[in-house]
């Protein structure tokens, strides 16, 4: 029994087994928020009814798999809801004594929800809004984000493009706030990394029906005339949140130039197609299990729900406070499938990770790149630092 006991230590990472520990029973709770968009610009990309659910089914396997040898369970409820009834179901969950949340929503409805969540004392991962505030002044105690910013995926790609030496670039942004916000990121990332932003341009989103053939036919005309007369630059950076125009950049320019950002050379935190770090494994049993390619919303509520399982085994406990603390101290780690362990900035509850480039089919590269480096971790080059975070909740 003792060699049983100690082949198990070393399976799961050195996990000591000093003693029999309580079992723990652990709920949790993906809250996913609908809104009314258009289609994407391409069938491939329409998302599935399961889409994050499938990656939270993965995660309590995935967990459950480490909890049996302690007599952990983990349970998950998935919950889709609009707007208007996602605080109604909030307090459903709470009140069935849910304490563990991921959300899956936009900036302004995950502060609310979150600031609704803290009054019983409950964690929140954030596994979709990727705006600066929430990494900053609007940050809070109880929300951690297993979701890059906008700042974090816009050095991914600058990083690259100063690698290759691609310095001058061509910013073209949507004109819808999301877009803007991406700009800025990328112009934040031009300024760090020392490109140079020649020209910017903004295409303005008119609405539609983006997958009619009126559609393809106004982006094929206006595209190669908006994209005349550029100052000469080296790489097009597009920041299309949107997905209005970015996909079709690459073979409607004027002067022919790589592309990333929104379009070309995309940052993801996960696709399907990567395969890497043993990632293989990941993406057959997710195959397996939804019948589909692993989706980034999938795989940031599974690294949420890992950090969940990883810190109960740990501390045996799924107290949200206790768990927070794990998660936010040095002891913490969590393999992730992209070469090395992920943690969490103790200055604003952002995961540190490294970004996928992702060209449509394969995994181009991966930053953070050789050379750029970080007093504490070259993940640090990617995002808010320190300094630039105003948030104060972590402190």
């Amino acid at each position: 029994m003792k060699r049983f006991l100690a082949i198990c230590a070393f399976a799961f990472g050195g996990l000591a087994l000093a003693g029999p520990a309580a079992a723990v029973d652990v709920r949790a709770a993906v809250l996913r928020i609908d809104y009314d968009e258009l289609l994407p610009i391409s069938r491939y990309e329409h998302p599935s009814e399961d889409v994050g659910f499938a990656g939270a089914r993965l995660a309590d396997e995935d967990n459950g798999t480490t909890g049996q040898f302690l007599g952990h369970t983990f349970e998950t409820e998935t919950v889709a809801t609009t707007p208007e009834d996602a605080d109604a179901a909030l307090d459903r969950l709470i009140a069935d004594g849910v304490r563990l949340f991921v959300i899956l929503a936009e900036a302004e409805d995950l502060l609310r929800l979150t600031d609704r969540a803290s009054e019983d004392g409950a964690l929140v991962f954030n596994a979709l809004a990727r705006d600066a505030a929430l990494r900053s002044g609007e940050c809070r105690a109880n929300l951690l984000h297993t979701a890059p910013s906008h700042n974090m995926m816009a050095d991914a790609v600058a990083q690259f493009a100063i690698w290759k030496q691609w310095e001058e670039w061509l910013l073209v942004s949507g004109s819808n706030p999301e877009d803007r916000q991406f700009a800025d990121a990328l112009r934040n990332a031009a300024t760090k990394f020392g490109a140079e932003i020649v020209e910017e341009r903004e295409f303005e989103d008119t609405g539609g029906a983006r997958r009619t053939d009126s559609g393809i036919v106004q982006v094929q005309r206006q595209l190669p005339t908006f994209m005349q007369d550029t100052e000469e630059h080296d790489v097009v950076m597009a920041a299309d949140r949107s997905d209005v125009f970015a996909e079709y950049l690459p073979y409607h320019q004027w002067t022919p130039r790589p592309v990333m950002g929104s379009g070309g050379l995309v940052p993801v935190t996960m696709h399907g197609a990567h395969e890497f770090w043993g990632a293989m494994q990941l993406q057959s049993r997710f195959d397996d299990l939804g019948q589909r390619y692993m989706r980034e919303e999938d795989y940031d509520t599974w690294l949420a729900l890992r950090v969940v399982g990883e810190a109960v085994t740990r501390i045996s406990s799924a107290e949200p406070d206790a768990i927070r603390d794990y998660a936010l101290s040095d002891d913490f780690e969590l393999a992730a499938f992209k070469g090395q362990p992920v943690t969490f900035r103790t200055w604003n509850g952002q995961m540190r990770q490294p970004i996928l480039l992702y060209d449509g089919r394969i995994t181009v590269s991966v930053s953070p790149q050789d050379g750029f480096l970080h007093q504490r971790s070259p993940l640090d080059s990617m995002g808010l630092d320190a300094p630039e975070s105003d948030c104060s909740a972590f402190e």
